[in-house]
């Protein structure tokens, strides 16, 4: 018989890739350059880059098919993606039932970065990429971004750079891999594979790539609709809490100009103002990425809270006729609602020349107005909690995922009744400029999604908020857990988990235009 090989166990401790993450953050102008090198390149690659993005009607598609009967429209190999149609019903709700269009994608994708140590301080490699969707052009992405029909090459192109780092990881560190959820209102039950892996030796980046510390990504968060969606959910998966003391404990706040000062002026690259840096604030945020510093409710009694109110919530949802969709209307080649709000399904021409192909036709789901997606938080013994909303959307795999305070549309209030408005969405647009700790308009996913645009904002809470019902106030470090697991925190929450990681070191106050809310009826 053959001996089986003598096996034996080995200590897995996260504290080496924390402190690794720490010194990456406090590396706020990069090396060999810094920032100016970074903007250089940035700016070529922006003049470099040939795109086009024509509106066109959506029965000009080339390459999509509309069902006689259903009138869904989906691609000709029958991959990439669907628009479909969905009636919904949640008992209870504030508009417990509707009907709209949907994204029906359900392939997984991959979202991944690679990460390095180049002069022992770890990188990650970012893509300058153009998306049909980008308002204003060329986002910063993850390494690889990219559908399981695009990686695949069902469209004949090109070959996705870096893909055999994440489709093979048997011999790499892997730091970060979960399935995550994508917008539960516009995709029905869509997930992609989020991905953090390290790698040794020499990577050359490609000329749309670029490798940049993760204290110039925080600095980047604050410049509007420059770091995509898509490299803002995986940087939210990186192990940044600690369960003793953490790294950046003893680090000094950056100061509103921070190492290295401006960055040269961009077209279309705004950074927002600079604000007072809060001491206690950076402290409040590193302390609540340390387990060891404890929350108000405990992890177990968090997971129990979804738990329950999954078990609780009923969302009924089945699929329905796209051209015979309740208050919604065709009409110059686009599928809107009655209203004027909420969404439209439109179609657009693409010309791309840095893509896998060349071009190429899509639909695409456009938002009628700004949407807002805000945290507040509050400092508790010191340690800063953030009120997360468990939230219900028709497409989540699993009824309820952790949502930011207040995620809503103000524009599209109007057509909603008064108790759909959300709780807290006048403590947001009200808030005084000294307690708006982050504020920047950050762009959606460009590659189905048209100019959607969030302003992402966090606001410290001037009095006492108490929790219950669908409200509980978490600690960064339990966010952190949670995002070891697929369907508990929500894309929009992931971003401002980005964000306040971002403020861990002092980052300045950024500002964007707020969109306003209706009044009270």
């Amino acid at each position: 018989m053959r001996a089986l090989p003598a096996l034996s166990v080995r200590r897995h401790s996260g504290a080496a890739m924390t402190a690794q993450i720490a010194r990456s953050v406090l590396a706020r102008d990069g090396l060999g350059g810094g920032m100016d090198r970074f903007w250089a390149w940035y700016a070529d690659r922006s003049a470099q880059v040939v795109h086009r993005t024509e509106r066109i009607p959506l029965d000009a598609l080339k390459g999509w098919n509309r069902h006689p009967v259903s009138g869904t429209v989906s691609h000709h190999t029958g991959r990439f993606f669907s628009v479909e149609g969905l009636d919904v019903h949640i008992p209870g709700a504030p508009v417990p039932r509707w009907s709209q269009p949907i994204l029906n994608q359900p392939e997984v994708g991959i979202l991944g970065f690679l990460v390095k140590e180049c002069q022992g301080v770890l990188h990650c490699l970012v893509q300058a990429k153009f998306e049909p969707g980008n308002p204003g052009g060329l986002q910063l992405s993850p390494t690889v971004q990219a559908t399981r029909s695009n990686y695949t090459r069902v469209h004949g192109g090109k070959a996705i750079p870096y893909l055999e780092h994440f489709r093979d990881t048997a011999e790499r560190q892997v730091v970060a891999d979960v399935l995550q959820s994508e917008q539960g209102s516009w995709f029905y039950r869509k997930r992609n594979r989020n991905m953090i892996v390290r790698v040794s030796g020499e990577v050359p980046p490609h000329e749309d790539f670029h490798w940049l510390t993760l204290g110039q990504l925080h600095r980047l968060l604050g410049v509007e609709n420059l770091v995509n969606m898509d490299a803002r959910t995986v940087l939210a998966c990186l192990p940044f809490a600690s369960e003793g003391p953490h790294p950046l404990a003893d680090a000094e706040p950056a100061g509103a100009d921070g190492p290295g000062g401006a960055h040269p002026v961009v077209p279309g690259r705004p950074d927002g103002g600079a604000g007072r840096v809060d001491a206690g604030f950076h402290r409040s945020v590193v302390r609540s990425c340390t387990a060891a510093e404890g929350s108000l409710h405990s992890t177990v009694g968090i997971v129990s809270w979804i738990a329950d109110l999954r078990s609780r919530t009923d969302v009924i949802t089945r699929p329905a006729a796209l051209n015979a969709l309740p208050q919604w209307y065709e009409r110059d080649g686009v599928i809107a609602h009655e209203s004027g709000r909420f969404l439209e399904v439109t179609a657009v021409d693409v010309t791309a020349a840095s893509r896998e192909v060349p071009g190429w036709c899509q639909p695409m789901i456009e938002p009628k107005d700004q949407g807002v997606a805000a945290f507040l938080v509050r400092r508790i013994d010191g340690v800063l909690h953030v009120l997360a909303h468990a939230r219900v959307e028709p497409g989540y795999v699993d009824v309820v995922e952790i949502a930011p305070t207040v995620q809503c549309t103000p524009g599209s209030l109007h057509a909603l009744p008064p108790e759909a408005r959300p709780r807290y969405l006048d403590a947001v647009l009200e808030a005084p400029p000294e307690r708006v700790r982050f504020a920047t308009a950050l762009a959606e996913e460009g590659g189905r999604f048209y100019h959607a645009v969030n302003t992402y904002v966090i606001v410290e809470a001037d009095h006492d908020i108490p929790d219950g019902g669908d409200y509980r106030w978490l600690t960064l470090h339990q966010l952190v857990r949670l995002l070891r697991h697929s369907h508990y925190v929500n894309v929009q929450a992931r971003t401002l988990v980005a964000c306040l990681h971002s403020l861990s070191v002092g980052s300045p106050v950024t500002r964007s235009a707020v969109p306003s809310a209706p009044s009270r009826r």
